[in-house]
């Protein structure tokens, strides 16, 4: 049975052009957003460092033992941030991040204090959680170094 698929007809027409040529970039856009915001959490850990502070924090949060889950934290959002930014081995660390999101959407779900992030809720990992997962998904997108070498990991 085929299916027959309809673009949707734009309430401005004059703007076809330009999403036309816009559509293709909105993957890299989605993936520097996402690797960014990851890149920027990773330096912060790594400028602070595995302070014993640092890790009590881990280690309440039920992170144990917490040394590890600093460093995995930090390998996966400074390098997993860098790699998605570049669509480089995109499924693997977006997989890996949408992974760390879930893990943290349910400490702050567990919590108790609802969905909202002012109340450290757990509505930023969610969001952010989501989107790495559908990166992971779909892939680096046309404009990725997993697509000009012609293999994903």
């Amino acid at each position: 049975m085929s299916e027959t698929r309809t673009e949707t007809k734009l309430l401005i027409p004059f703007l076809r052009p330009f999403c036309d040529a816009v559509i293709p970039l909105s993957w890299l856009f989605l993936r520097v957003a996402v690797g960014w915001n990851l890149l920027v959490h990773g330096w912060g850990k790594i400028m602070i460092g595995p302070t014993p502070g640092f890790l009590k924090a881990f280690a309440d949060l039920g992170y144990t033992p917490p040394e590890f889950f600093f460093w995995s934290s930090f390998l996966i959002e400074m390098l997993g941030g860098i790699c998605i930014i570049l669509g480089l081995f995109t499924r693997f660390f977006a997989s890996a991040a949408a992974i760390e999101m879930l893990c943290i959407t349910v400490t702050y779900w567990r919590s108790g204090n609802g969905f909202g992030w002012m109340n450290r809720g757990y509505e930023y990992s969610l969001l952010w959680g989501w989107a790495c997962f559908v990166i992971a998904l779909r892939g680096g997108g046309p404009y990725s170094l997993d697509r000009k070498l012609g293999w994903e990991l």
